[in-house]
């Protein structure tokens, strides 16, 4: 069968350096680092005391409170980056066929902060079971994409995808998928996370993941740097519009790209640490290039990984070598985690969106934090330091790698008519 084709005509983003889409690529562009001290709570004895939140945020200004108490801060995060991607497409909801409209959302933990708060409570009380009726409503990390479908009236396809940090490049891929079998219309697809808690800290310093770099924490997230210690968590949600494209022209849609491929693949290799020679990462940019039909050589921007880990770093450079081979020291490569630090469940659908945004404004955002080469990574590869680059991007493409070995990539291209 001819598959259709699939393109991008709403985003949203909430990040910890911008709450709606201008303000985080206005901040990608100028370097800046959403990494300080906690405030959520009281980090004073934790081995990492800082992390990126979001600043300026209340969810009151976005949904009444009485619906906002019944959901966790990833929920609430996912309804208000929706809703800025659902705006920006244009979408008349009275035109629509909600039946062919569906939510696939990406969530690598989910309600974490409301699973803490309610064991803490127990654990605090006299041993008699008293739990908050929306205890697992506002836990699941399938309620996000529920929530949605039932503010907008969308019926079609909903579900959660659930990869650790790919989780939501996976959310993108299965709706890209469905739009181009010809099972739907149009997707609201992306991811949030909400970990920057007392579990999410305490249980990352427990594995050794994230920096401690507590006297310069906007420093701290450092891909590619010699001395990087670990990622810093950050929070937060995108939000992709996807439709299929003669919808979109029928209805005069703006569009930013053309979504061409996506990739997976498993590293079968540890529970946390990637393949050494990136064998995961390597197989899953293939699959990518194959699925959208192109050569190594089209690719002119990739916005990695890039977590800042000591491992991760060196093994996705490695990947990207084998993949594309001389032509890697032509394409523009950059983490912007080393702005907006690694939120997990929705890195994919942040920086998908920070690609998408790279071919429409022809800007490479920045990777900052370089110091100091790592003689482990070639120094040839032009991995966009401290600076942003003017490029006239046509294709883009956009990694994530979670726990467990899950791969996912997905391949965003310049709309040709």
């Amino acid at each position: 069968m001819e598959l259709k084709r699939v393109v991008v005509t709403g985003l949203g983003a909430l990040t910890p350096i911008g709450n709606n889409i201008q303000d985080y690529w206005n901040n990608l562009i100028k370097g800046v680092s959403g990494a300080a001290p906690i405030t959520y709570f009281d980090a004073s004895k934790f081995k990492t005391q800082f992390a990126c939140e979001l600043k300026n945020f209340e969810v009151t200004d976005f949904i009444h409170r009485k619906e906002a108490r019944r959901m966790d801060r990833f929920t609430q995060y996912a309804m208000v980056a929706s809703d800025e991607a659902i705006k920006d497409a244009d979408i008349d909801l009275e035109k629509l066929d909600k039946d062919r409209v569906g939510v696939i959302w990406g969530a690598g933990i989910g309600g974490l902060e409301t699973f803490q708060n309610e064991v803490l409570n127990y654990a605090a009380g006299d041993g008699t079971p008293r739990f908050n009726p929306f205890f697992i409503p506002k836990m699941i990390a399938d309620i996000a994409p529920g929530q949605i479908s039932i503010k907008y009236g969308f019926r079609g396809p909903n579900f959660a995808t659930v990869s650790a940090c790919a989780s939501s490049a996976n959310a993108l891929i299965d709706a890209f998928n469905y739009i181009r079998l010809g099972q739907a219309d149009m997707f609201v697809a992306g991811g949030s996370e909400a970990a920057v808690t007392i579990a999410g800290m305490g249980g990352f310093n427990s594995m050794h993941a994230l920096s401690t770099r507590n006297d310069d924490p906007k420093t701290a997230s450092r891909p590619f740097d010699k001395d990087r210690d670990g990622f810093v968590l950050g929070e937060g949600a995108g939000a992709i519009i996807l439709e299929e494209y003669e919808h979109a022209k029928t209805r005069g849609a703006k569009i930013y790209a053309e979504l061409l491929g996506g990739g997976l693949s498993a590293d079968a290799h540890h529970i946390t640490a990637p393949h050494p020679e990136g064998l995961g990462a390597l197989a899953v940019m293939k699959n990518c290039l194959k699925d959208a039909n192109l050569q190594p050589e089209a690719v002119d921007a990739i916005n990695m990984h890039g977590t800042s880990t000591p491992l991760g770093d060196i093994a996705e450079s490695k990947a990207i070598k084998k993949v594309f081979g001389e032509h890697a020291y032509n394409i523009n490569i950059n983490s912007t985690k080393s702005m907006t630090g690694h939120l997990l469940g929705a890195a994919g659908a942040i920086e998908a969106i920070a690609s998408i945004l790279s071919i429409k404004h022809g800007i490479v955002p920045p990777t900052i934090n370089h110091f100091t080469d790592d003689e482990g990574i070639d120094p040839k590869l032009n991995l966009t330091f401290n600076k942003a680059q003017k490029r006239d991007v046509k294709v883009a493409m956009s990694n994530t790698f979670g726990f467990g070995g899950h791969n996912a990539c997905v391949l965003f291209k310049k709309l040709e008519e």
